[in-house]
């Protein structure tokens, strides 16, 4: 599966940052992780510091799947708003859930310094306005969940969000502290590198083939006619887990975005905060650490690729006629435009954790807008996996729940 058109920012931008060997011998290991993304890279430091003996694979060059097209606008707020979350699984699940996206953006920022990171992870806030005045209601309640469960969140009223951002024809919005931004795809590469230090090994251009699995571990072929011998396996494939799990549990969106040069004068704190608005699909926007504008949404169904491509310049259009409704005297010119696929879950939640189907296994699929920061919260999970334990959120993550 295609994950990204041809000309994602994040990866026109670095280049290609590292290059690894394809597997060209038989090897055994601990822990087998597939996908050598954002998230393969969380999981393999969590493996490494464990101390497991790790090995990665990816059937692409690293992190040229999901994770050269996302946005890594890092949020604790989940796609589905927190009172409805409470509504379908519960306050505790919901809250946990929230709590774990929100605990995930200081991890990150721990991460980063730890390995001297350059991928310009920033503290922001984020704003969510109301982008229709039958909005508001339910924005408010939302506002309202939120701060009686411990998020620092405020209401802006509309002249209070043309005064502090100087966007028009909005109808109030929830402004919290915690969020971030950062350049995943470098992150990614920043963590490989400083965990091959440590002992992980990477082999792209190998994929697997075949798994046979044995009491205690199983044995993967991979194209190349090797075999790799490991106890047990993670999958950070995300949304190609379509083709490994055959039942429906996520539906495929294309996303799409754009990036520009930025007029710093006509954005006042556009710097230091997210921002996303009601609409369904929402618009997003962010700074990226090199100056420039990034703005996205326009979300369609995915089929394929070719489809989904075909619809750049449609969708350039419909994002840059969104951004007239709030900054109506603003020309922004694209230097780039690409789509990504993402998964869209029914309750907004990953999938991770084991499935009946699959022995010596786990899965981490970080799907929706918080793909990165829930992937944050599956180290700690798969952690626990290897040792035979359940995580508090294991029940509300789980595959069939």
């Amino acid at each position: 599966m295609d994950l990204k058109s041809n000309e994602p920012f994040w990866l026109l931008k670095n280049g290609l940052l590292a290059s690894y060997p394809s597997l060209k011998s038989n090897e055994k290991c601990d822990v087998l992780i597939v996908g050598a993304g954002i998230t393969g890279s969380l999981i393999a430091h969590q493996m490494i510091e464990d101390g497991y003996d790790t090995i990665l694979i990816d059937k692409r060059e690293i992190c040229n799947g999901s994770t050269s097209a996302t946005t890594s606008m890092l949020q604790y707020e989940i796609d589905v708003p927190l009172y409805e979350l409470i509504e379908k699984i519960g306050k505790k699940g919901a809250v946990l859930s929230y709590t774990a996206c929100s605990d995930s953006i200081d991890t990150l920022e721990k991460l980063s310094k730890m390995i001297k990171s350059n991928a310009g992870f920033k503290r922001k806030k984020s704003l969510y306005f109301a982008s229709k005045k039958k909005d508001t209601a339910w924005l408010k309640k939302e506002y309202q969940a939120r701060k009686e469960n411990g998020f620092e969140v405020q209401w802006l009223e509309a002249e209070q969000v043309l005064g502090k951002f100087e966007f028009e024809n909005t109808y109030g919005g929830i402004l919290s502290k915690q969020g971030a931004s950062i350049d995943a795809f470098q992150f990614a590469h920043e963590l490989f590198m400083h965990n091959v230090k440590k002992g992980l090994k990477i082999f792209d251009k190998t994929e697997m083939v075949k798994v046979e699995e044995h009491k205690g571990f199983n044995l993967v072929t991979v194209n190349s006619g090797y075999q790799i011998k490991a106890k047990k396996i993670i999958y950070c494939i995300g949304y190609e887990s379509k083709n490994l799990l055959k039942e429906n549990f996520v539906n495929l969106k294309s996303t799409y975005a754009v990036v520009s040069e930025m007029d710093k004068d006509k954005f006042k704190n556009i710097s230091s905060t997210l921002v996303w608005n009601t609409d369904d699909p929402y618009l997003y926007m962010r700074t990226t650490d090199d100056g420039r504008m990034l703005i996205g949404g326009g979300d369609e169904d995915f089929y394929d690729a070719e489809k989904r491509d075909a619809l750049l310049n449609k969708k350039e259009k419909e994002i840059l006629k969104n951004l007239k409704k709030i900054k109506p005297d603003y020309h922004f010119y694209p230097d780039f435009v690409w789509a990504g696929t993402f998964g869209e879950t029914k309750d907004g939640l990953p999938y991770i954790g084991e499935h009946k189907k699959l022995r010596n296994s786990y899965f981490v699929l970080g799907f929706g807008g918080n793909g990165i920061t829930f992937s944050v919260t599956g180290m700690e999970m798969a952690s626990l996996f290897m040792k035979n334990k359940k995580h508090p959120l294991s029940r509300y993550f789980k595959f069939e729940r």
